[in-house]
């Protein structure tokens, strides 16, 4: 098995190469970056160069740093996800115990390694409590609303995002102080799935998917992208403590529940009449436009891991 320096090298090396590629194809198709394929692909890659110097600083600093980190991450997507969704005076105590009870509480789960309780803290006594403290209040109105949308922000942003450092108190034999890997695997996968998604959809895409949600969601470009990432997840394999046949079986996993995540999500910002959840990165949104995807695969792939190849 690699070691994770040399692992981590070779993942630098991936950015380093995928940004090289992305600015000679700027020069060589569309020096003024109209070209819409060419700047989706380097704005998702300056974003992962961003994310991956965050969480090389993070790892300085041990397992608290990523702890740290997501927690952030999970702060500032709540944010935006919040800033869209139905309030009222009533649900201010809700929201202050989302961000400032819900969240804490979560990642101190994760990070104490209770499997059981990060598991089951948000859609089981979340759920139950948020709607308790908005009744308190004594505001009927759009009540249900209020309270779904809250959840489901509190589910996305906190639950979801959670899954990313639990990787790294899985027990893998044989895997012991790489699970870091785990999370390069899943994001590498996952963007590699969306980038090509969207470049076959522009491409050579004809039919699509779902209209009203995406202009840009072809089944040509969605069963490429799909491929692309498996072929991807097996040249990875070294990254993980899979077989190549496994990675690729996990990677087709990761891009299923990746696509599924981006269409809920741009059903949700349809519904509410906007593009982008944030910005981020202008003209291209927020952390949840490039995330989305991945939090979406997050849990499926921690528990398979868990399930399949980390000791009870």
């Amino acid at each position: 098995m690699i070691g994770l320096a040399p692992a981590l090298f070779g993942l630098g090396v991936v950015l380093f190469l995928a940004a090289i590629l992305g600015q000679v194809l700027r020069e060589a198709i569309a020096p003024d970056g109209s070209h819409p394929v060419i700047e989706t692909m380097n704005a998702r890659i300056a974003a992962w160069w961003a994310f991956a110097v965050l969480m090389a600083l993070a790892l300085l600093a041990g397992k608290a740093g990523v702890i740290a980190l997501f927690v952030i991450v999970s702060f500032s997507a709540l944010r935006e996800f919040l800033t869209l969704t139905t309030k009222s005076v009533a649900d201010h105590w809700t929201l202050a115990a989302s961000f400032f009870l819900v969240l804490p509480l979560q990642y101190t789960f994760v990070a104490a390694g209770w499997t059981s309780l990060a598991a089951l803290f948000v859609p089981v006594h979340v759920f139950l409590l948020l709607p308790v403290i908005s009744a308190l209040q004594g505001r009927p109105e759009q009540f249900l609303a209020r309270v779904a949308e809250t959840q489901w922000a509190v589910m996305i942003c906190i639950y979801c995002v959670s899954y990313i450092p639990a990787l790294l108190w899985l027990q893998i034999p044989g895997f012991e102080g790489h699970t870091l890997l785990l999370i390069g695997f899943l994001i590498l996968v996952v963007q590699i799935s969306d980038i090509a998604q969207y470049a076959i959809s522009r491409g050579i895409g004809r039919r699509l998917i779902a209209p009203a949600l995406s202009a840009s969601k072809t089944w040509e470009g969605t069963v490429g992208g799909i491929l692309a990432s498996v072929l991807a997840g097996g040249a990875l394999s070294w990254l993980t403590p899979f077989t190549q046949l496994q990675a690729m079986g996990m990677s087709l996993v990761l891009a299923l529940m990746g696509f599924f995540g981006d269409l809920v999500m741009a059903a949700i910002k349809r519904d509410k009449g906007t593009r982008d959840w944030g910005h981020l990165i202008a003209p291209h949104g927020g952390f949840l436009d490039r995330l989305d995807s991945v939090i979406f695969a997050a849990p499926i792939f921690y528990h398979l891991t868990r399930f399949f190849w980390a000791s009870p």
